[in-house]
Order: structure tokens, then sequence, then C-alpha cells
């Protein structure tokens, strides 16, 4: 079995990661993009979510990541067990995630329904590939918040909503729609004119609900969009 080799070095990100709660148990912070969740297997890529958040909390563990250009939030459990119980939750499908996107283009409709299954493409990597024979189950939801210009480039706001967690999932889903998330360099969001010079990737995870593990509260966080 050939090795995928990954030659990605994250260049240094120096916004700090936010703590919107925090208790003995698990913490809700707010990730800033250009911040990895893992840290690499590359020591150049040694920054990264967990590593600043260990520093401070020894025992913490993601229960979910976002990919490196995303920001928002993310929940971390402060423990194996919390840990456990926050990824079955995420397995059962019982956490709400949201998304705040620019796309590229105009959207016709107004909401709607991606369901695309997505596979690994080792040929590719680190892209990943619609593929019916191949994927897994992945499911989408869009709502456009709003339509406008931004220096002669028509975007549209939305919200998405993962019903699945696929890697990539959303940035795929709107490639196959035929609206890129603005400054997405794997799927499309760099080749329309004006945006080969996006700042970032235009995803924000503003809206994350999930149960405590101990309390039983529900907890409904939300982060606004910087973009």
């Amino acid at each position: 079995m050939s090795t995928i080799l990954d030659t990605f070095i994250a260049p240094p990100c120096h916004e700090q990661i936010e703590i919107l709660h925090q208790d003995a148990h698990l913490l809700i912070i707010n990730k800033p993009s250009g911040l990895l969740s893992l840290s690499g297997k590359n020591p150049q890529n040694l920054d990264s979510v967990h590593y600043r958040l260990v520093q401070q909390f020894p025992d913490c563990t993601l229960a979910h990541r976002l990919d490196f250009g995303t920001s928002g939030l993310m929940v971390v459990a402060r423990n194996k067990a919390i840990n456990a119980a926050l990824c079955q939750q995420f397995s059962q499908r019982s956490v709400t995630k949201t998304y705040s996107a620019l796309l590229c283009g105009h959207l016709h409709e107004d909401e709607g329904v991606i369901d695309a299954p997505i596979a690994k493409d080792p040929a590719r990597f680190p892209r990943m590939s619609i593929s019916a024979a191949n994927g897994k189950p992945a499911r989408s939801r869009y709502q456009v918040v709003t339509r406008f210009y931004h220096d002669r480039l028509a975007l549209t706001r939305v919200q998405l909503i993962p019903e699945t967690g696929r890697t990539h999932q959303l940035r795929i889903h709107c490639e196959l729609l035929g609206y890129p998330i603005l400054g997405c360099d794997l799927y499309g969001g760099r080749e329309r004119p004006g945006t080969e010079q996006t700042p970032r990737l235009m995803l924000h995870a503003s809206a994350l609900s999930f149960v405590h593990p101990v309390t039983r509260e529900k907890i409904d966080a939300y982060s606004a969009s910087p973009f």
C-alpha cells in the first residue's frame, strides 16, 4: 500500500484561540482561520488547536475538527470520558452545526439539499471526490441569506447545515452545486476572475448545539461570522 505524502506546510497563525465557554468538563472555542485542528506529522506543522490548548488543559482532546482554513466553533473535551460522550453525540448526528459561507455567484434557489456520497481520492490528495460507487453517504442543506456584489464579484451568503460529517463535505458539495465557497483552493473557490487574491476560505462555523454530557443541559453556542 503506497503512502500518501502530505507536503503542506502551514504558515504561522498569529491569531489567538478565543475561549467562549469553560467548565470542568469541556471548552467551547472559536478557532481562527489558518490554524490546524491537530498537529501534523511534519514537525513544521506542530502549531494547532490541540497543541495550544493542551498547554493549559493537559488532558484535553478534540471531539471533532475544522478544516485548516475554516474558522469558528469547536467543542473540546477536557478528559477521555467526556470526549467519548461527545463523540457518541457526533456519531449519532445529534449535534447540530451551522456554517456561514460566501459562495461564488448568485444561487438560483433560495434553499435546497445536496445529497452526494464522498470518497477519498488518493490520486488527487488532499482532494476528496464525489463517488456513488465508493463514497460514504453525505448530505448538506443550504439556505440563502443574501445575494450581493462585492467589487463587481457576484456572491451569495448562505447558511450551510451538514447532516453528516465527511471530510471537506461542505466545500465539495458547494462545488458540485456549481457555486464553490469563495477562497477554497481545492474546490474552485479561487478560479473565477476576481477571486484569486481572496485572503481566506470564507467558511465559518457559526452555531453549534449539543447536550452537555454531565449536566444534560442543551448548549447553544454562537459565533458571528468575521466576513
